[in-house]
């Protein structure tokens, strides 16, 4: 008698205790299911903190859409404006090697020409004048020659032609001190031997003039009077209304037979 009425008690109050954990459970909101990952609106975000100038924090949305952009419509976007970014950001090396993560990765995608494009003009934009800019012109004119051979109907090809051109006149304008600092030191034969190489490597160079001028004036310097008089009389030939041809003129008298 004594035992079942314990175990009664004991009954009654372990299903009491259950009635109140289930009601407490019972109580409790349902976790929501997780939304799917939107690529369209990560970009978008990225964009606007690009804009605010956080950068860190576009480029970890950016790679967030990089790791989990399954259609892969909006991950190869992601990556130019990762490069985008360090361009803004005054990082234009770390720029340039996310360029080269785009080509590598995606190098058929619509927009490799954009990224090579930019690889060429990060260094086009280092050029201040031919003395400093001669290591940035010959990598700029490296990779626009890299933009025409890897992507021929480009559409930076109305100015691509021009580019190429700044970047070689630079080049050519450095070979031009070079040859006139060995002309003034007296150091004719290099003289003669670095603007006779500009004069072939370089034909479309501008300066011309002056190239013809200090060729003949080291001829002349060097006792080599027919080869002087050549060079003089082709520069008052093809440029006769040059600043320079009155000294040129003066020097071919002087070497008349």
């Amino acid at each position: 008698m004594f035992n079942s009425t314990i175990m009664k008690t004991i009954l009654s109050a372990l299903l009491i205790l259950f009635m109140l954990v289930l009601g407490s459970c019972s109580g409790k909101k349902e976790a929501k299911p997780e939304e799917p990952f939107n690529p369209k609106e990560s970009f978008i975000f990225a964009n606007e903190q690009i804009e605010k100038k956080n950068y860190d924090g576009a480029r970890a949305a950016l790679l967030e859409i990089k790791n989990k952009d399954t259609s892969r419509q909006i991950a190869p976007l992601a990556q130019l404006k990762i490069a985008d970014s360090y361009i803004k950001e005054d990082e234009p090396e770390r720029g340039i090697a996310e360029y080269r993560t785009f080509l590598e990765e995606y190098p058929d995608n619509q927009y490799a020409p954009y990224a090579q494009y930019q690889i060429a003009m990060v260094h086009f934009n280092k050029i201040q004048d031919a003395e400093r800019g001669y290591g940035y012109a010959a990598r700029a004119l490296e990779e626009f020659e890299k933009l025409k051979q890897m992507f021929p109907r480009n559409p930076y090809r109305d100015v691509l032609d021009l580019r190429i051109n700044q970047c070689r006149n630079t080049l050519a304008e450095y070979e031009f001190l070079v040859g006139e600092f060995y002309y003034k030191k007296g150091s004719y034969y290099a003289a003669v031997e670095r603007l006779e190489g500009l004069l072939k490597d370089y034909p479309e160079y501008k300066g011309e003039a002056k190239v013809l001028f200090y060729m003949g004036m080291s001829f002349k310097n060097l006792g080599q009077n027919d080869k002087a008089r050549e060079y003089l009389t082709r520069l008052i030939e093809k440029y006769p209304n040059n600043k320079i041809i009155k000294k040129a003129k003066k020097a071919l008298d002087k070497l008349k037979p």
